[in-house]
């Protein structure tokens, strides 16, 4: 939630909660935001359904419809009314073209979207090969999870759909690094 707020955030915003899970943000997203404002996607929909259930003091403001199961990145059903998405934690466990999907189905699909948040774990540029130690010890690996990319492949992943990308200067657990992608300006 802190790193929406930090984006501007407010309970009119539209969110997609990519690799939501039993709602670990939705918990906290769906009494922030106006009813039906939050629509969460995973690979598992027992599990959003679960969450739903048992995590949401209302289940009521998160209508069914609005938990969509998709492991393809394709973002059926959701509406291109979509003004932040986020995916945390998602990309340290999928190869690289898992980002590049979901990149291109945020382009193609969410035509109001202001910014989408992600995180993955780095590794420098010129040793992607090998595994390696993040800075709280936690060992990432360019094959198997965790996985890590480098800051240039992400670079031109975000560049390949049009977008401008923003490093933030947050270390987030397990040292995560959070990128924010943003659509180009519109007149």
């Amino acid at each position: 939630m802190a790193a929406l707020l930090a984006e501007g955030m407010t309970p009119q915003d539209h969110l997609l909660d990519i690799g939501c899970g039993a709602l670990r943000l939705g918990h906290l997203a769906v009494p922030y935001l106006d009813p039906g404002h939050y629509w969460g996607t995973d690979a598992s929909l027992a599990l959003m359904q679960h969450g739903r259930a048992v995590e949401l003091a209302d289940p009521d403001r998160l209508p069914l419809a609005h938990l969509v199961q998709d492991a393809d990145f394709a973002f059926p059903g959701v509406p291109s009314t979509i003004t932040l998405a986020m995916a945390w934690g998602v990309f340290t466990h999928l190869p690289m073209g898992a980002l590049q999907a979901a990149l291109q189905s945020v382009a193609d699909r969410l035509s109001q979207l202001r910014a989408f948040l992600f995180t993955v774990f780095l590794a420098p540029d010129g040793d992607h090969a090998a595994p390696f130690r993040q800075p709280d010890g936690v060992v990432t690996h360019p094959d198997r999870a965790p996985r890590h990319l480098r800051l240039s492949d992400v670079q031109n992943l975000v560049g390949a759909v049009g977008f401008t990308l923003r490093l933030t200067p947050d270390r987030l657990p397990r040292g995560q690094r959070l990128f924010v992608a943003s659509p180009p300006q519109m007149p």
